[in-house]
């Protein structure tokens, strides 16, 4: 990103504020000098303030975030569609819809209605409706073009707010500060800073002025794209190494595994080797009274010895 110096600024009337009667005294600080009942800014602080917020976009459009851009007044309109579209950013240019930010689902109920109308022109819904019928839908779908087409892509909040004149878009501004959201904005002589959290000092009402701005802000954004890009297949390639590596590892896991079961699996009939004994003790047990047989023989003696009286 190349931020633009001196000379550049100056030849795009960067440096024109508003007249003095008109001047906002939060606007002192970025105030060079006065010429002519003319207030000039002091380019040396737009140069490090548009540094500064260029840098903030590049980091919050790296992050995968969304930057809504809004300027709905007849010298911006064109030169931010344009600078918009080119990094595939939402806008608004026309007129700012209440409660875009803080009534959000509202919006996007517009925006799917539009979907629908599409959905019915493509499966023939159209030809069984009469003629007024069609009309009124085609100039509601023409309408919603107009006002939401450009956000058709925003599926959430964005994460930040540039906006062009923060004086005449006052109410974006209020929502979002209601809704926490940095805003971003090009501030003239006669527009409070108080409420923008990345000021950039400059002449808003010339486009020239609006269109070095924003080429210096989008330049940022499609740089903060890119290494998004980047990152993204750097993080693809380092999962690709970790899975290789994983792989044998888990067939060794396995292997190990099935080893251990096999021993299991002999030790089995060891243990029943035990129960042999056990059966075997109840059959040693009947053969104590063979032994006692003799015991009971003992009588017999005396019945030999009657002859030997005689």
């Amino acid at each position: 990103m190349q931020t633009p110096n001196f000379d550049q600024m100056l030849e795009a009337t960067c440096h024109f504020g508003h007249l003095k009667r008109k001047w906002n005294p939060a606007m002192a600080p970025y105030i060079f000098m006065e010429r002519n009942g003319i207030h000039i800014i002091d380019l040396y602080k737009t140069q490090a303030k548009l540094e500064e917020a260029a840098n903030a976009l590049k980091n919050i459009v790296k992050s995968g975030k969304k930057v809504l851009f809004v300027a709905t007044k007849k010298q911006a309109k064109q030169v931010v569609a344009d600078r918009a579209i080119s990094v595939g950013m939402p806008y608004v240019i026309e007129r700012w819809p209440g409660g875009m930010l803080t009534n959000f689902p509202t919006i996007r109920k517009a925006v799917k209605k539009m979907a629908t109308i599409d959905k019915m022109e493509k499966d023939g819904t159209f030809d069984n409706m009469s003629k007024r019928e069609k009309l009124q839908i085609t100039r509601q779908r023409a309408k919603l073009e107009k006002n939401l087409g450009s956000i058709a892509d925003l599926n959430r909040l964005p994460s930040a707010l540039f906006v062009v004149d923060v004086m005449k878009e006052h109410i974006a501004v209020a929502e979002a500060n209601r809704l926490g959201i940095p805003v971003f904005g090009i501030v003239d002589t006669n527009s409070d800073p108080t409420n923008i959290d990345f000021v950039i000092p400059a002449n808003d009402d010339a486009s020239k002025s609006i269109d070095l701005i924003l080429a210096t802000v989008c330049e940022a954004i499609n740089e903060g794209i890119e290494e998004r890009k980047i990152e993204k297949i750097d993080n693809k390639e380092e999962d690709q190494v970790a899975e290789v590596e994983e792989k044998p590892r888990r067939t060794r896991v396995r292997r190990r595994t099935t080893e251990e079961a096999a021993p299991v699996a002999e030790e089995t009939p060891a243990a029943e080797e035990p129960a042999a004994p056990v059966e075997e003790a109840p059959a040693e047990e009947p053969a104590a009274p063979a032994e006692e047989a003799p015991v009971a023989e003992e009588p017999a003696a005396p019945a030999e010895e009657a002859p030997a009286a005689e």
